[in-house]
């Protein structure tokens, strides 16, 4: 009788540990495949369940055993609470490390690179190449007037001063919303005390420095010339005396970055942003201005300069002078350049 107990006990005992066995397997065993170029994201979109999710894994070939993976899930209360989002999936990863980051709803964040744009109807797909963002809010909101002065002081025509290109990081599933508090928590982290100031010594507001500064920008690439190009446009607004910026010309008639030359025909656009026509800053800025634009008109170099042309030897380097007639003679050789290339426009 105790023989046949012990065996019965034996016997239970192997089947429980058999059991323990497989269901830590199930639980730890690795089942994200090991990709070459790196490893795996998992979206989950806004307003998904479950069987997206299911879905995903499946189609992407992301997991070694899904029936196993949909098992742990089901009997650990998932279907009903799925986080949207963008998940790093570690090779080698176990169903029960994948299920605890998804019922936590820690998921990886973007790298989002916010390159400079000169109209405003560019950023949307900007942002949804890299982000779930919808475009269709995004540009509603960016179309809401009232809705930025009450938000950010802004306008929809110098909203875009609110853009400084750089790295930001956003979770993917950031809203429209979301995506422009968080934009204009960084363009106040840009203004400290020490730019403000340097803005009040020059009698400009923050808006005024970034107009001038995408004119900079669209000026020139070269990181010298920046502070020069600044001086230049600083004296002329001393002096009372029109911009007569190129790049501004060609904002209104959307030829900014389609068209090379400027022709005298352009100056007769009837536009605010025409700084022929008008004297003082345009009223908004013609790119998202660069941190570098934004510090040169900030920290401008000191000289009496007015005048300034691109070199002819294509360097992207500006001549400057003081001077109309020398500036006439340095007009003269850059428009010769473009000619011997057959630059029309």
């Amino acid at each position: 009788m105790r023989r046949g107990w012990l065996i019965g006990g034996i016997v239970l005992l192997l089947v429980l540990m058999t059991g323990a066995y497989a269901a830590w397997r199930v639980f730890y065993r690795p089942n994200v495949r090991e990709f070459a170029e790196g490893p795996a994201y998992l979206y989950i979109r806004t307003g998904t369940g479950y069987a997206a999710v299911l879905d995903s894994l499946q189609k992407h070939d992301l997991l070694l055993e899904p029936a196993t993976f949909k098992w742990v899930a089901e009997t650990h209360d998932y279907p009903p609470h799925v986080q949207p989002g963008r998940y790093r999936l570690a090779p080698g990863m176990g169903n029960g490390d994948l299920l605890r980051m998804l019922l936590a709803g820690r998921q990886d964040t973007v790298k989002f690179e916010l390159n400079s744009f000169h109209y405003i109807e560019q950023l949307p797909r900007q942002v949804t190449r890299q982000l779930e963002a919808d475009s269709f809010k995004l540009e509603l909101l960016l179309g809401d007037n009232a809705g930025l002065q009450r938000r950010y002081g802004l306008d929809t025509g110098t909203v875009r001063t609110m853009f400084i290109p750089g790295t930001y990081r956003h979770l993917w599933n950031t809203s429209a919303a979301a995506f422009l508090d968080s934009t204009a928590a960084r363009y106040r982290r840009f203004w400290t005390a020490q730019r403000q100031a340097r803005a009040d010594s020059l009698k400009m507001t923050r808006t005024q420095v970034s107009v001038l500064a995408s004119i900079v920008q669209r000026e020139t690439a070269q990181a010298t010339d920046k502070p020069l190009i600044a001086a230049v446009y600083l004296n002329r607004l001393r002096n009372g005396q029109p911009l007569q910026a190129d790049p501004t010309l060609l904002w209104p008639l959307h030829g900014l970055g389609t068209r090379k030359r400027v022709l005298n025909v352009d100056k007769k656009v009837d536009s605010p942003y025409n700084t022929y026509r008008h004297k003082g800053l345009p009223p908004g800025p013609i790119t998202t201005p660069r941190p570098s634009s934004l510090d040169a008109v900030l920290k401008p170099a000191h000289n009496k300069n007015l005048f300034f042309c691109a070199r002819p030897d294509g360097s992207g380097f500006s001549d400057f002078a003081e001077t109309y007639a020398q500036h006439k003679l340095n007009a003269r050789r850059y428009q010769h350049r473009l000619d011997s290339l057959g630059v029309k426009r």
